[in-house]
């Protein structure tokens, strides 16, 4: 399901697994070559490489508490079968062979010769046009009937996490880094982030209800030509189509802080002091130069739904908006202090989660179709 271009390490090993090979002989593909193994990075264990059928497969084993290995296990076998009645551009994921829920293992055809969404970002050829046609996949995703369907998730996504915003639960506490902590410490001083929110959580319960990613990055994305595929469906439920329309525009908001530090983008080098000054100035420059991808992924989306709530774009920019504190606490767990860059992206964040109705615009949900009607 990886890509080959991804960093790489070497796999566990499959004699502590033995349900791996297992899962692979029952479904006709016949054990892995052990010299053909990879293991692409993730929180899971996985393991890419070669059959002795000759198939190339990916294998990802499920870790995590029990209940929760459970639900992801149910959620991504649900978008599995729902898939399989999703027009052909709509989002989907690699091709999917087979499962084992007992031991919480998920078979897929290797996509081979595929680059990740994020080194497209860093090299700076994810472009407008692929970022179009994400747009229209995730906007046929959010279009698709459910119909009767009793399989999908309804229950609402864990974050952001108001609980853990008033006090953390000690195992929590105590399984944490001091950049973690340092990071919790200040969402719960801030009384108009909490109540942001809190207000963000309400309206998302009000909101139409429909099938998403949820946990969308584009370093899920894999690029191959023309093509494209989104893995990691452990997520997927009925939720507000918000939350996955935020989530790619959080992304390019927060590359444009991370490179307000680098020279990326620039067309002349510029040895600067990064004061509080510049760096407002340089975020702007880095926003007006990659935030136009996210104009053209509204573009798409709207193609495939000319209709929308009235409020979409607003709480978008809000989840767009806690993506960027999301990624600060997932860049808090490798680090031992928060980066001064890392605060930068929190600060403007929360700026987009307490007031979104002012960065609609900023961050280009600009409405194409307006002259076709649009759901008040």
């Amino acid at each position: 399901m990886e890509n080959n271009s991804a960093a790489t390490f070497k796999p566990r090993d499959l004699d502590e697994v033995p349900s791996v090979d297992a899962l692979l002989v029952g479904l006709g593909t016949g054990p892995f070559v052990r010299d053909s193994l990879t293991a692409p990075v993730g929180r899971n264990d996985s393991w890419a490489g070669t059959t002795v059928g000759g198939r190339k497969v990916f294998v990802k084993h499920l870790i995590g508490p029990a209940a929760d290995v459970r639900a992801r296990m149910r959620r991504l076998l649900s978008f599995e079968c729902f898939a399989e009645g999703l027009p052909t551009a709509a989002l989907r994921g690699p091709a999917f062979l087979g499962a084992d829920e007992e031991a919480a293992l998920v078979a897929y055809d290797l996509v081979e010769d595929a680059r990740s969404g994020a080194e497209l970002m860093i090299e700076e050829s994810f472009g407008s046009e692929l970022a179009e046609r994400v747009g229209q996949a995730i906007g046929l995703l959010h279009e698709a009937p459910v119909g009767d369907s009793d399989a999908l998730d309804r229950s609402w996504p864990p974050h952001p996490p108001e609980g853990f915003l008033q006090g953390l639960p000690l195992p929590v506490f105590e399984s944490l880094s001091f950049a973690e902590l340092q990071g919790w410490r200040l969402m719960q001083s801030d009384d108009a982030l909490t109540r942001a929110i809190g207000e963000l959580r309400a309206r998302e319960r009000e909101a139409p209800r429909v099938p998403s990613h949820c946990d969308l990055r584009v370093d899920q994305f894999l690029v191959r030509g023309a093509d494209f595929l989104v893995t990691d469906w452990e997520e997927f439920r009925l939720a507000d189509p918000a939350r996955d329309v935020g989530a790619f525009a959080g992304e390019w908001l927060h590359r444009s802080v991370l490179d307000i530090v680098t020279t990326r983008g620039d067309s002349v080098f510029q040895d600067i002091e990064l004061t509080h000054e510049t760096v407002l100035s340089r975020g702007v420059e880095k926003m007006q130069r990659l935030l136009p991808l996210v104009t053209a992924f509204w573009r798409g989306y709207r193609q495939s739904r000319p209709v929308v709530d009235g409020q979409l774009a607003t709480r978008a920019t809000a989840y767009a908006g806690w993506h960027l504190l999301d990624r600060l606490m997932a860049g808090a767990s490798r680090t031992s202090r928060l980066s001064g860059i890392e605060r930068a992206a929190a600060g403007i964040g929360r700026a987009a989660l307490i007031n979104p109705e002012r960065f609609v615009t900023t961050l280009g949900f600009t409405d194409p179709v307006a002259a076709h009607g649009v759901a008040a």
